[in-house]
């Protein structure tokens, strides 16, 4: 028998939709974030500042919806995995969000400053942690947790950049003073970085919980 669409259905598909349409909004402000402080631009990072208020709208629309779905639905079993699920994506997102702001906030503190070194490690931090988010989001999309392979690994990746920025630039400090108020900035946006990868691993947690039923938070269970 053809399953029929109904208005649950579609109140389903459009809180996919509406996460779908949060995490893309978020990985734009990741990518503006660190595209402001490649190019002191600080019309891009008061352009992320200003959207971050988009982000925080989403997540209280998300909320809403998944709580009415809750209320008005009484979901069983998959269904009420996926929208709890959601839940809990949107309040990472939303954290993430944050996140990109502290970062154009830091860049704009560097905007009228000479470099103090290249930048190579942060971009690329910033390029795996928007894969990593990619990946978390498709894997939500499709309840395919095969999505989420490589996801940890580069997790892993980002913890090291993070621990070679943090070396290199506390080793700066030491041999010049003067460099420190542009060193503390890059040290926050690393930190800011990871933090940003932490949420989008919570997020591939949470999917594995939605898809297999299993935890595989806190230390139960294996990860991809």
């Amino acid at each position: 028998m053809e399953h029929q669409y109904t208005a649950y259905d579609q109140e389903l598909a459009s809180l996919k939709d509406s996460i779908l349409k949060m995490g893309g909004l978020v990985e734009e402000l990741i990518f503006k974030s660190i595209e402001s402080l490649k190019n002191r631009d600080r019309n891009l990072a008061k352009e992320v500042i200003k959207q971050d208020v988009a982000v925080d709208r989403l997540e209280l629309e998300i909320d809403e919806q998944c709580i009415n779905l809750i209320a008005l639905r009484q979901p069983k079993a998959g269904d009420l995995r996926f929208i709890t699920t959601g839940m809990r994506i949107a309040t990472d997102l939303e954290r993430i969000g944050d996140l990109a702001e502290d970062i154009a906030e830091r860049s704009l503190e560097l905007a009228d400053q000479g470099p103090l070194k290249p930048l190579i490690d942060i971009p690329k931090m910033a390029e795996l942690a928007q894969a990593v988010l990619r990946a978390v989001l498709d894997a939500f999309v499709n309840g395919d947790t095969a999505k989420l392979k490589g996801v940890w690994d580069k997790e892993r990746e980002i913890d090291g950049l993070r621990d070679q920025v943090h070396d290199e630039l506390i080793s700066i400090m030491v041999k010049d003073s003067l460099s420190v108020p542009r060193a503390i900035p890059l040290l926050l946006i690393s930190r800011h970085l990871e933090r940003i990868a932490d949420h989008a691993t919570n997020i591939a947690e949470d999917v594995v919980f939605m898809v297999e039923a299993k935890v595989v938070k806190h230390g139960g269970g294996e990860k991809a």
